[in-house]
């Protein structure tokens, strides 16, 4: 296929672009960082507007996504959703629909960011569904900057890192994706993106959860067909230390049950205390038999999530994998938006 293949194209899961599409955007990733890098400009996006709606609040999606633009030679667009007339009910009396908003929208500019996520929705697969009915009304790509079942430009951003990091040899190695205590109590979209991603490109991925902690099972299902069908591996634990045992790369991140939007906040709490033990710390590091590369894609709670000592020694990708979000979105807009190199 052709890089020009994915103009006009949404990316709101990471089931959307197939293993070549993917290859295609860190091909272009290479590009674009080497040019920044030798401080060649690289205008790809001249005079092309990408629109963001941000219904939940970001630091490195909306300052990535923002330089991103401004580097491509656009404009990028901030969008706070309180202050439209938008409604996510379609019936009288609400508010403007998804889709004369969507309609409206796309007349003003070459590309649409969405972020909708976790306490942003009422329901599990809202977020995701509100995209949906963007792209079903709207002729521009719809970006997906993080809903509450994907988070598709944080997933290529992991595999791109995984594959800069290991000279592209990614096929084989172990990653494990671990529910780690945290008070924050977060959603499952990066988790459950770079599970999907790390199945596509034939890694062994394990998920190692407590049993309240189960993640979207259709979800779960993706990850073992992808593994199945890349030569991979997945599976799921509920045993930390032996899921850690041997790992490559491990990304330790909270995330709610499956009862979230039932039980509330206070019981979630409630039950994440029962496994305060479940950390990356400094010692299982030690322990694990290799290299134990620390991916996460931020923010970290630091001492809960994962030692102070993991974030910062030498095993660490955690900021390069945040410098990483900045040129791996600038391949997808340029790829989606119609620019050329």
């Amino acid at each position: 296929m052709s890089w020009f293949d994915l103009a006009g194209r949404d990316l709101i899961s990471e089931l959307d672009w197939t293993r070549e599409e993917y290859d295609v955007a860190m091909k272009v990733t290479d590009q674009l960082k080497g040019a920044y890098y030798s401080r060649t400009p690289h205008p790809t996006l001249e005079y092309k507007t990408f629109a963001m709606m941000f219904f939940a609040g970001s630091t490195r999606t909306r300052m990535s996504f923002e330089t991103a633009m401004t580097q491509l030679g656009g404009h990028s667009q901030f969008i706070n959703p309180q202050t439209m007339r938008l409604s996510l009910e379609d019936k009288p009396g609400a508010g403007e629909t998804v889709k004369d908003t969507a309609e409206a929208m796309e007349r003003y500019c070459d590309g649409i960011g969405i972020r909708l996520l976790d306490d942003a929705v009422q329901h599990y697969g809202q977020g995701d569904l509100v995209m949906q009915k963007f792209a079903e009304h709207c002729r521009v790509p719809i970006i997906n900057m993080a809903s509450d079942i994907y988070h598709p430009c944080q997933s290529l951003t992991d595999i791109y890192t995984m594959h800069e990091k290991l000279d592209g040899a990614v096929r084989g190695k172990k990653i494990v994706i671990m529910w780690a205590w945290s008070p924050w109590i977060r959603g499952w979209c990066s988790v459950q993106g770079t599970a999907l991603i790390s199945s596509l490109y034939g890694m062994n991925v394990v998920v190692a959860n407590p049993p309240e902690y189960d993640l979207d099972p259709k979800v779960m299902q993706d990850c073992h067909d992808l593994a199945a069908a890349s030569g991979g591996s997945f599976e799921i634990s509920h045993n930390l230390d032996k899921a850690l045992d041997g790992a490559a790369v491990v990304f330790p991140r909270n995330w709610f049950t499956k009862d979230r939007y039932q039980i509330g906040k206070e019981k979630e709490a409630e039950i994440a205390k029962k496994y305060v033990g479940w950390k990356y710390s400094a010692e299982r590091q030690k322990k694990l038999g290799a290299p134990g590369h620390l991916l996460q894609c931020m923010p970290v709670d630091r001492g809960n999530e994962a030692d102070p000592e993991v974030c910062d020694n030498k095993l660490s990708w955690i900021l390069d994998q945040a410098e990483n979000r900045l040129h791996t979105q600038k391949a997808i807009l340029t790829l989606t938006m119609g620019g050329r190199l």
